[in-house]
């Protein structure tokens, strides 16, 4: 089974297209709607689920109209309508370091501040405002850190982990 880790979203289903069971997928960005997959993962259950490609068709630059195997009719595809997109972090990783404004691309990894210690592990991305925020987890406490370049040390992909220096306060409630 795959780790959450070992994924990203790239986008999210929106309604069934036609009666042949084709979903329409909004996609994040272009980039990642060009991607050449064999097969997209769908969350069902808090489970990523693996949905080979049968067909897929550009609507525009960010939709495309996506036929899975073993989804033939309208109704088998409203069963999939608005949940999230994924595919595996290595197929994006090419995009992600070539776009320096998309910060999804460290969903899933860990945060430790300067002093070593582990602050949260990002589980999304607030780009809603002009200050994207990355949104951690530790526990039950959600904690929103600017993502910004300015607070990043060192990053290692490797072990998944962001070292940051943030200023003093920023953590307190």
């Amino acid at each position: 089974m795959i780790s959450p880790q070992e994924i990203m979203q790239v986008g999210r289903t929106q309604k069934p297209y036609g009666i042949k069971g084709e979903i329409n997928i909004l996609f994040i960005n272009a980039e990642y709607a060009e991607l050449d997959s064999e097969y997209y993962f769908l969350i069902i259950e808090n489970i990523p689920v693996p949905f080979f490609i049968e067909d897929f068709t550009f609507s525009t630059d960010v939709v495309a109209r996506v036929k899975f195997e073993e989804i033939n009719d309208e109704k088998d595809a409203s069963n999939y309508t608005n949940l999230d997109v994924y595919m595996p972090r290595e197929m994006a990783k090419e995009i992600e370091s070539n776009d320096a404004s998309s910060w999804s691309y460290f969903i899933g990894y860990k945060v430790v501040g300067a002093d070593g210690k582990m602050i949260g592990i990002i589980n999304s991305i607030d780009e809603s405002t002009i200050n994207t925020l990355f949104i951690l987890h530790n526990g039950e406490k959600e904690i929103l850190i600017p993502a910004t370049e300015d607070f990043i040390t060192a990053i290692d992909e490797e072990e998944k982990i962001i070292k940051m220096n943030l200023p003093e306060g920023l953590l307190e409630e």
